[in-house]
């Protein structure tokens, strides 16, 4: 673990449009909460903002060009955050791009970029795709650690990201568990069946024999040690490269490089991805947030490898989901575009309810464990009391959870909720 930096200096760029004592407001608020102190900076222009910049800076860039030229140069581990939202933004090396969340992205920015100081997991890519990889926490002095395999939620929009999940990551890895951190590409920029495919490829990548990978194959997640994405030839040509591609087998079949075996098959004793790290990956936990989890239960319905499967505030069943507009809309945005009228699938897909609502796939075969705060959206509390319900009768092995918590308290290790859920988790792997 890294020493914990003095402080965090947060740099505002010409031209953002925001209330100046806010941004303060927000930052001081963030850096109080975690224990740091806060620095926080108007950049004149982008010479001035170049000789602010340093590892674990903060960054708002702006709308002018000569700043966001920036972004993309090697200027180290810097976490850039636009408050609109930016697709396809491309980080230097090193750096991070958090963007469409609003001023509330400045306390996330904030998060991330002391995580990323004070925890060096190893990135793995699974495919060519800047979106697909997973960030390895290996426990410190345990051997053969138990697995828990995190899927971040967002309602498949792309402006969220697995940054969601680092906080757990540090808490699981503490607990003693080895936590694989997956990133997957998200349907409002690829599709459906690019993100179900992702998921399924992310999961199985623990469970594949790979060579070891040298400096050009695995990095940490500042991000040294790996080419930049656009060297590669097989690299999508840009978003929205497969939205069209509705060919694609939508139980989630492996695409792209890397499949990794059917997970219905046996890899037999896996070396963690022959890093010479030795993982126990039969007792492997597979969890996701809120639409994580429909991914993740999905995926473990679809035959990846779990022993238990963890649904945090889940969004459970998608026909209802769409039904009552959770999100506006998210689920019909997410599953191939707007329903026809209230209550009736897209047009796209007329089997995509079926195959990926976790509450028409029981049972599943697997013991699950349903953690729903009793203070979240009421929608997602009824969805997850059916949910247990339903598989309940059809067989499965469940444990359902609904302490006191709203929706992000589920994934924020200091809440009473996320302790119940993580005893209740070690439990079931013990």
């Amino acid at each position: 673990m890294s020493e914990v930096p003095v402080d965090v200096p947060v740099i505002v760029g010409p031209g953002v449009v925001a209330d100046a004592a806010l941004l303060a407001q927000i930052a001081g608020r963030e850096c109080a909460a975690l224990g740091v102190r806060g620095t926080l900076v108007h950049a004149r222009d982008a010479s001035h903002l170049l000789s602010l910049v340093r590892d674990g800076a903060v960054v708002l860039p702006g709308p002018e060009a000569e700043v966001r030229a920036l972004i993309g140069r090697p200027l180290g581990a810097v976490v850039w955050v636009d408050a609109h939202r930016a697709d396809g933004v491309e980080p230097g090396e090193g750096a991070s791009h958090l963007h469409g969340r609003g001023l509330s992205g400045l306390s996330w920015g904030i998060r991330h970029a002391l995580h990323r100081v004070r925890h060096t997991p190893l990135r793995i890519p699974y495919g060519p795709s800047r979106d697909q990889w997973g960030d390895l926490y290996v426990p410190e002095g345990v051997p053969r650690p138990p697995v828990v395999a995190l899927v971040h939620g967002g309602y498949w929009r792309s402006i969220w990201a697995a940054d969601l999940m680092e906080a757990l990551c540090a808490d699981l890895a503490g607990r003693g568990f080895a936590v694989w951190n997956l990133e997957y590409r998200r349907p409002d920029t690829h599709g459906w069946h690019a993100t179900i495919a992702d998921v399924a490829t992310g999961l199985a990548t623990l469970h594949t024999p790979r060579p070891r990978p040298s400096g050009n194959t695995a990095r940490d997640a500042h991000g040294h040690g790996n080419p930049a994405h656009d060297d590669n030839p097989a690299r999508e040509s840009g978003p929205g490269h497969d939205r069209d591609d509705r060919a694609g087998r939508d139980r989630g079949d492996a695409l792209g490089p890397n499949p990794g075996p059917n997970p219905g098959s046996d890899p037999g004793s896996n070396p963690g991805l022959d890093l010479g790290i030795d993982l126990d990956l039969d007792r492997m936990a597979v969890a996701g947030h809120s639409a994580g989890a429909q991914l993740a239960l999905r995926a473990v319905a679809d035959g990846a490898r779990a022993a238990l499967a963890v649904s945090l505030a889940g969004v459970l069943d998608l026909v209802e989901g769409d039904r009552r507009w959770l999100s506006s809309g998210a689920v019909a945005a997410a599953m191939g575009g707007p329903s026809a009228a209230p209550g009736e699938r897209p047009s796209g897909d007329a089997d995509v309810y079926g195959a990926g609502s976790p509450l028409l796939r029981v049972p599943i075969g697997v013991p699950q464990l349903i953690v729903q705060g009793a203070a979240d959206d009421l929608d997602l509390i009824d969805f997850g009391r059916r949910y247990a319900q339903a598989a309940r009768r059809a067989g499965d092995d469940v444990t359902y959870l609904e302490p006191p918590g709203g929706h992000f308290d589920v994934i924020t290790p200091t809440t009473s909720i996320w302790q119940a859920a993580a005893e209740a988790i070690t439990a079931a792997l013990a």
